[in-house]
């Protein structure tokens, strides 16, 4: 839309409060956007000079508007909120996540079963979550078999097949796991109440069950019925217990949701958390793309109204980090001290690393694709490299050293295409004298197999050695004494001209310059150097600094590290006086260091 054809439609906005829809030239809705004022913000889209690309685009692909007066700002922002679900228009910030993560369904059966899930039927049953951390899913699971017994059988347990006598109580009723509702040994009012048990454990409402429970291990007691006081004490234990690990804060602080963002020019990651009883019953962390410049404010507003309803808060508080307009029934707390900052802090955190996670990705190019894209990236590598199985699982090795001294080495793990750091691993060389890149490698690929072995674990469907043939050769003499020669491919990459070898072939396989395939290889190979070097340098200064002090006469690894842990650098010990060393480490030691220094 031009500035004359805007200045048709300008006289029709009014000075009020409201949400204004931009549409395209196929009269689709591009932009969904709230105001205090409409005119004015709608005026400033076409007024100023925009030097971001994507609101020049935006105004550029404009053709049509409409706009919709209402009453408050909070009112605009809640109908703003429902056109952008509704609609998901290309150039407002959307909630997009793909990943199923798994929940805690209720199924809507007689007497429910309670199991996790990744996949959400419209059946009547409930969902709780979703839950960003598979083991916290398990936990609360184990949590809930070990303190309330239901039946995880899928028999059919409708009235009429009770009555009928069609079913036998089975081993989990005698191990105590279950009640047996199945032969009518438990009603429907207490399992119900169970099933409301879970539900506020689900919640974090852990308080009033363990109230509960006390009272009635008490009653039993009264009765002299001790051996079913104490299975109910054991079941109060492992509420304690399981409560003290999860709680972060005063428990004072009930039933409110903290969010936090931290932003560049392009990006911002946002985190969000629901705290009852003092514990985080969730938290998850998203990163945002910018599109028109939005502030922090403009991000943190929708997103968490997304996320709210995701998680189905009911939180009547919400902490966050700055002041904001919202709709009139959640009370905004920005803190300033105590235990609701302390939160706000630990959020932040979070929005940090999600943040720094997220500029890693793009320096590999790997954040960008999704999920299909980098399956389809593995097909290619498998054609490209004539494997027999597609390489979702991938291992890369490296060696380090420097000038001679110090061998280390580094595995890093790639799986579905992406970064798997939960089995990165670093090696310091043990059997191997001075440095052989050959025997270190062969050295850590049998440590490494060795132990996949022992602990069961898969082995990768392709392990890349980085150095060569010489690599590639010492590599294989481990994977054949481990009895893995044909259960995984193993190939070897030259440094620095990209070419692959293959055991035994003479000539090596070039691929494309720039093709998918290699630059998928040179993001590993270059992850691998980025950890090992790392890994390097700590080592190099760990040891730098211990041999500093460890190589003068009558001074040993302990004193020298007692004297780093007070002194901090070896710097400072030099500096150092006589009496202050003699502190640390006596008179005699004192005045050796004194003498080694000042020669």
């Amino acid at each position: 839309m031009t500035k004359e054809e805007f200045s048709i439609v300008q006289p029709s906005l009014p000075n009020k409060p409201g949400i204004y829809k931009y549409f395209d030239a196929t009269d689709k809705i591009i932009y969904v956007g709230k105001a205090k004022n409409l005119r004015k913000r709608v005026v400033s889209y076409f007024n100023k000079i925009s030097d971001y690309y994507k609101t020049k685009k935006l105004v550029s692909e404009i053709k049509r508007i409409e706009f919709t007066i209402v009453d408050s700002e909070q009112d605009a922002l809640l109908l703003e909120n429902s056109l952008i679900k509704q609609y998901q228009p290309k150039y407002n910030l959307v909630l997009k996540d793909d990943r199923s993560y798994p929940h805690i369904v209720i199924k809507n059966e007689s007497f429910p079963r309670i199991f996790i899930t990744r996949k959400m039927i419209k059946d009547g049953s409930q969902y709780l979550g979703p839950y960003t951390n598979v083991a916290q899913v398990y936990s609360l699971l184990n949590l809930i078999k070990q303190t309330i017994p239901l039946r995880t059988c899928s028999l059919n347990l409708n009235p009429k097949n009770i009555e009928k006598g069609k079913f036998k109580e089975c081993l989990e009723y005698h191990l105590g796991n279950c009640k047996a509702p199945c032969v009518a040994f438990q009603s429907k009012e207490e399992y119900d109440e169970q099933v409301q048990q879970v539900k506020d454990i689900l919640k974090g409402k852990l308080g009033d069950i363990i109230k509960n429970y006390k009272k009635e291990m008490m009653e039993k007691a009264s009765n002299l019925e001790f051996e079913k006081a104490e299975i109910i004490k054991k079941k109060i234990e492992y509420l304690q217990t399981y409560q003290s690990k999860s709680i972060i804060v005063n428990t004072k602080i009930d039933n409110v949701d903290i969010c936090s963002v931290v932003s560049n020019e392009k990006y911002a990651a946002v985190n969000f958390m629901i705290i009852v009883q003092g514990t985080i019953i969730h938290t998850h962390s998203v990163t945002i793309t910018k599109t028109l410049q939005e502030s922090d404010e403009e991000i943190l507003v929708p997103i968490l109204y997304q996320l709210r309803e995701k998680y189905k808060s009911t939180s009547k508080e919400i902490i966050i980090p700055f002041t904001i307009s919202i709709e009139d029934e959640l009370m905004v707390t920005v803190p300033k001290s105590g235990d609701k900052k302390k939160l706000l802090e630990l959020s932040l955190q979070n929005a940090e690393y999600m943040m720094q996670e997220h500029k890693r990705k793009l320096t590999l190019n790997l954040s960008e694709n999704t999920d299909q894209q980098n399956h389809a990236l593995l097909e290619q590598l498998k054609i490209d490299l004539h494997l027999t199985e597609t390489p979702d699982h991938i291992e890369c090795f490296d060696n380090s050293n420097f000038q001679g001294s110090y061998p280390v080495a580094a595995m890093v793990c790639f799986k579905d295409g992406v970064p798997f750091k939960k089995e990165y691993r670093h090696f310091h060389i043990k059997t191997v004298d001075g440095i052989n890149d050959f025997a270190s490698m062969k050295e850590i690929v049998y440590r490494r197999y060795k132990r996949v072995l022992d602990e069961g674990k898969p082995l990768p469907k392709l392990i890349i050695i980085d150095g060569g043939k010489g690599q590639l050769n010492s590599a294989l003499e481990s994977i054949n004494e481990l009895g893995l020669l044909g259960k995984t491919t193993v190939v070897g990459l030259a440094k620095n001209i990209e070419e692959i070898f293959y055991p035994g072939d003479s000539e090596s396989l070039k691929l494309p310059y720039q093709s998918d395939t290699l630059n998928l290889i040179k993001r590993i190979r270059d992850e691998v150097h980025r950890f090992g070097i790392t890994f390097h340098r700590s080592t190099r200064s760990k040891g730098i600094i211990k041999n500093e002090l460890e190589k003068i006469n009558g001074i040993g690894e302990k004193t020298a590290s007692d004297l780093l842990k007070h002194f901090r650098s070896v710097l400072k010990v030099k500096n150092a006086t006589e009496k202050e060393l003699e502190e640390i480490v006596g008179l005699s030691k004192a005045r050796i260091i004194k003498q080694y220094f000042n020669k």
